[in-house]
């Protein structure tokens, strides 16, 4: 496999896992962008782009994860067929979005669908291709900005949140970290630093990129930090000057910004002699590089990972079985041997043949406990003279013996201790039929055999039909206690 394919197709694992739910499963290689709120995050990433496309305004902005993933594509690609530039998201397969502001406006929504309009935060991603001539390929996942301050309805602890998440990503060891820093701010407090120095504290696998070089005071510059003699980092620094507000407001061109950047560098007397080394251009060229070279070195232990997996996914197919009959009357046979399966495995784990768990009683000891334990504790918290006193049961007597004395008990005053004694039994006894009802669902949920698992439409529903006929019964069970 050549070199220049690797990230294309880390790209196409990361959508393969998204879809089948596995990210936690397998740790990719891939670009993490952390940094503070307002340290020129959204520039940064448009300026690699090329396209303005992120959503812009105050506050946090960026509130989920945007996974973007960034492909070559030829300019000489026919119109008519499959325009040249234009982004997908994974969420809306087979749509291209050719305008780069749709797809800012649908970031903005995909991301108010989940979080709302308060500016909460979720840690479920969105994620983006965009294929253009202008791009190199590169993956790249921006994080909400650190916030200091909650505002509107967002919680309290809306640092501690983002920190959260973001240290969800960086701690991955495949990950490579952009920590992004405005240049007018102190370097050693930075937000960024900080929180990559928690987990990459040996600054093996963080790039510092300097923002805002135009706006330092006068007299001032950064060339100790770009120089890396000042917070050294093993993969360096590199500075860019991104568009102002003002810019962006009389919609300069991001090419535009990017020719008056180097110029910036060429013609300031501090970073003149490293102007080869700084700039939005350079910083694409080093991410797509570095990131090339991450894949490279972490490959062998990727390809040991996913064989691994996949094993293991054979081993769990062997067992579920994989031979689907073709005729109607081999799959109908099929579906009444599962369904047998389920029947006999029921039984098993009410009579203790279904193996053994060390967690909790289940099955047939369950339904025992329940009868033997809970019941008779609750039986024997029952006082049968509790509820009559000695006047009381004199004045039975003497009403049930009339005007005549009586040597003997009436048999129906007898009767009537005995009744109200009994119903005291009540109470108690449809408890314990309530609980082994329950049993026996929980039961019904977790006996279907692994054979029948493998479909889920049969399960559910045979599932589903078990649960139905426990309940019809437990009703006329309660009447007849």
């Amino acid at each position: 496999m050549q070199l220049v394919n690797l990230i294309p197709v880390i790209n196409k694992l990361q959508d393969v896992f998204s879809v089948l739910g596995a990210d936690s499963m397998i740790d990719l290689p891939q670009i993490v962008v952390v940094g503070s709120q307002s340290s020129g995050k959204s520039s940064v990433l448009e300026s690699i782009v090329h396209r303005d496309f992120l959503p812009r305004g105050s506050g946090i902005v960026t509130r989920r994860p945007l996974i973007l993933q960034l492909y070559t594509t030829s300019s000489s690609s026919d119109p008519m067929t499959k325009p040249a530039e234009y982004g997908e998201f994974l969420h809306k397969p087979g749509v291209k979005y050719t305008n780069f502001h749709d797809i800012r406006d649908e970031i903005s929504k995909e991301t108010d669908r989940l979080t709302g309009t308060n500016k909460a935060i979720s840690s479920e991603p969105i994620r983006l291709k965009i294929f253009s001539p202008r791009v190199l390929n590169l993956t790249l996942v921006d994080l909400p900005g650190i916030a200091k301050i909650a505002v509107g309805d967002q919680p309290k602890d809306i640092e501690m949140m983002i920190k959260k998440m973001i240290l969800k990503y960086i701690a991955k060891p495949n990950a490579l970290i952009l920590a992004v820093t405005a240049a007018n701010t102190d370097i050693a407090t930075s937000d960024a630093l900080q929180i990559a120095a928690q987990v990459d504290p040996k600054k093996e696998r963080t790039l510092g990129i300097l923002t805002k070089l135009d706006l330092m005071d006068k007299g001032t510059d950064a060339k100790e930090v770009l120089s890396g003699r000042f917070h050294p980092l093993d993969l360096g620094w590199i500075g860019v000057v991104n568009r102002s507000q003002a810019d962006i407001e009389s919609g300069k061109a991001i090419g535009d910004a990017q020719a008056s950047e180097e110029a910036f560098f060429a013609s300031h007397p501090a970073y003149s002699m490293i102007a080869t080394r700084m700039g939005s251009k350079y910083l694409a060229d080093t991410l797509s590089r570095v990131l090339m070279k991450h894949i490279k070195r972490t490959l062998p232990a990727l390809s040991a990972r996913i064989d691994e997996l996949y094993a293991h996914s054979q081993a769990e197919l062997a067992k579920l079985g994989t031979d689907i009959p073709d005729c109607q009357e081999d799959r109908q046979s099929m579906v009444l041997r599962l369904l047998n399966n389920y029947a006999q495995m029921f039984v098993n784990m009410i009579e203790g043949r279904a193996g053994t768990s060390k967690g909790e009683l289940r099955g047939g000891a369950r339904i025992s406990f329940i009868f033997h334990e809970v019941y008779n504790s609750l039986l024997d918290r029952i006082k049968s003279t509790d509820a009559l006193s000695m006047d009381e049961i004199l004045t039975v007597l003497r009403n049930a013996s009339g005007s005549k004395p009586s040597l003997f008990i009436p048999p129906h005053a007898f009767e009537l201790f005995a009744k109200r004694a009994i119903s005291r039994l009540e109470s108690p006894s449809v408890r314990c039929v309530d609980l082994v009802c329950d049993e026996l669902s929980r039961i019904a949920r977790h006996c279907p055999p692994a054979e029948m698992r493998r479909y889920t439409a049969l399960t559910s529903r045979t599932v589903h039909v078990a649960e139905n006929l426990i309940k019809k019964l437990h009703a006329p069970t309660r009447v007849f206690v």
